[in-house]
């Protein structure tokens, strides 16, 4: 077979930090650190995955940004111990965000918890608590029709956060809340940011979710919010096969 018929794409750069980062969380879980232990130093990283440093310095505040990691000065690395009320070593403390099989258990997770809280909200929300869920779907219009990436976020956080509030259920704001930090993880980590360019379906699923909460429907509210989860979820499928195949 001639060599130049044979087209083998490039796997897509990656910042050595990045593939660090990655490496840093499998140490944790092969070591089966949890919240508050004690990290290997910065030296001992960069021993462990024969690289330098300041790479490993690099990941450290890649993973100390997404609550990961903490570092004191003078006393070294700690597995992180603040990560909400459902506790870290039951959640962030086995999630690799890197593994496919945790990410889709997480989505399946999220499904479950999203579609309860927007059901709860669908009897339950009072006016002020609509208003909060009202106005941070706006924001996310806003947020995608001026292109503003940044706001789009908070906005989208603000609002399945105004939903889980409007259950008055606090177990489930919490597993909201700690889901989506977790989801946050694997699209930064182990797919650099790549997930999240479909806004305009998510302003419409959001006014969707808004408009069966107000109504008072709990099974429309359900399927809304199970529907938006999974259409996130076919957008990480794609990015995944994208990088797989090319």
């Amino acid at each position: 077979m001639d060599a130049e018929a044979v087209h083998v794409s490039p796997a897509p750069y990656r910042p050595g930090y990045e593939r660090v980062a990655e490496r840093i969380l499998q140490l944790i879980a092969e070591l089966e650190l949890r919240p508050g232990d004690r990290m290997p130093t910065e030296n001992e990283l960069a021993g462990r995955m024969g690289t330098s440093r300041t790479v490993v310095r690099e990941a450290v505040k890649i993973l100390s940004a997404l609550g990961r990691v903490r570092a004191h000065k003078g006393r070294g690395l700690y597995v992180a111990d603040d990560e909400g009320m459902l506790g870290s070593s039951r959640w962030g403390g086995f999630f690799l965000p890197t593994d496919l099989d945790h990410v889709y258990m997480l989505f399946e997770f999220r499904r479950v918890q999203e579609s309860a809280a927007a059901r709860h909200a669908a009897t339950r929300a009072t006016p002020a608590e609509l208003r909060a869920i009202a106005d941070a779907a706006e924001l996310c219009r806003e947020g995608h029709t001026t292109g503003q990436a940044a706001l789009f976020d908070r906005g989208d956080d603000e609002f399945h956060l105004a939903v889980a509030a409007a259950s008055h259920n606090q177990f489930l704001v919490a597993a909201v809340r700690e889901a989506r930090r977790l989801q946050r993880q694997s699209n930064i980590i182990g797919l650099r940011g790549a997930v999240g360019s479909h806004t305009a379906e998510a302003v419409e699923e959001h006014a969707a979710i808004y408009r069966a909460i107000r109504d008072g429907d709990e099974d429309a509210a359900a399927a809304a919010a199970a529907a938006h989860v999974d259409r996130t979820l076919d957008d990480y499928r794609r990015e995944i096969q994208r990088r797989v195949f090319g």
